[in-house]
């Protein structure tokens, strides 16, 4: 959790690659939030969180795809935990959905997060594989 100040700002300043989902009665049961990369203009998936009472309808998986349209981005990015199993088969099915290529890496570990967080694993997601079928 951050603070509501910092979620303002990402709200401001994101808006094109994060998405809130709400339910009629404008309770918000999940959201996504990432940035483009200045460095490669890969998309980076930096959370995702879905309430209790929204799990288990496949909200995660709509919300990644609409962040993924809104952004234009060729590639996506995303750092798991080993034990996120979770998190793993989420961009795991969005990989397979959009026939790309997913591929893990090393990248924080305890020497920068300290011995009470998990590695980081970087999540690499792309690109977009050719046109199979006239359709991209």
């Amino acid at each position: 959790a951050n603070s509501r100040y910092a979620y303002i700002l990402w709200c401001r300043d994101f808006a094109r690659t994060s998405v809130i989902a709400r339910r009629d009665d404008g309770r918000a049961v999940g959201y996504v939030t990432g940035y483009l990369r200045p460095e490669n203009g890969a998309l980076l998936i930096w959370q995702v969180c879905v309430d209790p009472v929204a799990r288990g309808a496949g909200l995660a998986g709509r919300m990644l795809d609409a962040v993924w349209d809104q952004a234009g981005a060729e590639r996506m990015e995303t750092t798991i935990t080993p034990d996120n199993a979770s998190s793993i088969r989420l961009f795991t099915k969005f990989a397979e959905r959009h026939d790309m290529t997913i591929e893990r890496e090393d990248l924080f570990g305890p020497d920068l997060l300290g011995d009470e967080h998990e590695p980081e694993n970087l999540y690499l997601i792309g690109p977009i594989a050719a046109d199979k079928g006239g359709n991209t």
